[in-house]
This record gives C-alpha cells, structure tokens and sequence, in this order.
C-alpha cells in the first residue's frame, strides 16, 4: 500500500471514529432515533390531508360511520358512470358492511386482470403529504391496490399521522412488519420522453378516499 493511500485511508477512519458493534446496531434497527420533523410534518389533521391529498389528485368523501361507507361509494360510482360490480379485499371491517343496500355487487379476493374497481381499508394516512400506508396480508391483497382502473380506499380519521416517520412507529409498533407496504400518493402517474404526464399507465386512473370520521378534527 502506497503511503498516500495508507493516509487517505487513515483519515477516512478517523473520520468515521469507533466501527459499530453488533449490539449497537441491533439496539438501533429495534428503537431506531426519531428523524427531524418539520411543523408541517407534525400536523395530523383532517384538513391538512384534505390539502394533500387534492394536491395529488385524490378525491376524498367523508362519512359518519363505517355503515355509510357503501352508499358514499355507490354514489362515488355512479356519478362517474362507473361499474358497481367491485372487488373487495376479504377484511372482515369492511366485509359486513351493507353492501347490498347500496346495490352494489362485491366479490372478495386477489385483485385480478379484469377487475375495474376494487375497494380496500388503509392501515393509516399520512396528512403532511395525503399519502395512503397499504401493509400486505391475507386480508388486504396487494393487488388490489394495483391492477383495477378504480382504486378506493376505505380510511379511519383515527388512522390519520402526521408524517412517514410516525407511520412507521405505527408499523413497528403493531409488531412483526408485512411483507410490502405500499406508499400511494395520488393516482398513477408517469412522464413519457417529453415529460408529458399521463394518468393510469402502471397502475389505477382514480383514487377515491372514504373516510370515516372517529371525532380526529
């Protein structure tokens, strides 16, 4: 090793103080530190997602109670002329809804080719941004979130944070992670090589939010 590089490296390590020890960097990955969080981020208002969210090209309705989650979505569809044969993902809150009432015709299951619209329950939202957190499970298939032209997402007013990082806290804290957690802001976008921005290329055209108000002001 030439005497230049020993120095570079030296430098580099003195830089970098003690190496981490196996215990240190468990202890870190298990209570990892709080990230700075700008105000804004610490805001975890209805309005706020509101905000965010219509920023994105999400659209929002508000309910009173999970049992007027059917008839907002009927009326959601048919005001766009939509089809009111959806996919729900099998989860058992939103599978004993009055879904017949609202003349609706619902099949659970894995989001499939031919589904256009599919209606699913976010583990939590994040106001600063109007972002959606989706987990993966038996009871929430990641492909409903993916494949149907119409994607809506049923969402507690109790489940709103204020930034990513509480997100994850939630996350943590609900104990062993899921396999995927889907981030959704807004519709699927994408840009082709001139920068024109089309809507619904990789993946849903629509994101409709139902949220259920539990008192969150």
């Amino acid at each position: 090793m030439s005497v230049a590089r020993a120095a570079v490296l030296s430098s580099v390590r003195r830089a970098l103080g003690a190496r981490p020890s196996a215990s240190g960097v468990e202890a870190r990955l298990t209570e990892p530190p709080p990230g700075v969080i700008p105000a804004r981020g610490r805001n975890d208002s209805v309005a706020m997602f509101l905000e965010g969210a219509a920023r994105v090209g999400t659209t929002v309705d508000r309910a009173a109670s999970a049992a007027e989650v059917p008839a907002r979505i009927a009326a959601y569809l048919a005001e766009r002329n939509l089809s009111t044969a959806i996919k729900l993902a099998p989860d058992p809150d939103l599978r004993d809804l009055p879904w017949a009432e609202a003349q609706l015709q619902t099949r659970e299951g894995r989001g499939e080719d031919h589904d256009t619209v599919s209606v699913v329950q976010a583990f939590a939202a994040v106001a600063e941004t109007g972002t959606l957190v989706m987990i993966s499970g038996a009871e929430s298939p990641t492909t409903l979130n993916c494949l149907p032209d119409t994607h809506i997402v049923v969402v507690h007013s109790r489940d709103l944070v204020g930034a990513y990082d509480d997100a994850w806290a939630r996350l943590r804290a609900r104990g062993a992670l899921p396999r995927l957690v889907t981030w959704i802001t807004g519709p699927s976008r994408t840009a082709d090589i001139e920068q024109e921005i089309l809507v619904g290329i990789h993946g849903p055209r629509r994101l409709h939010v139902v949220m259920i108000d539990d008192g969150q002001a």
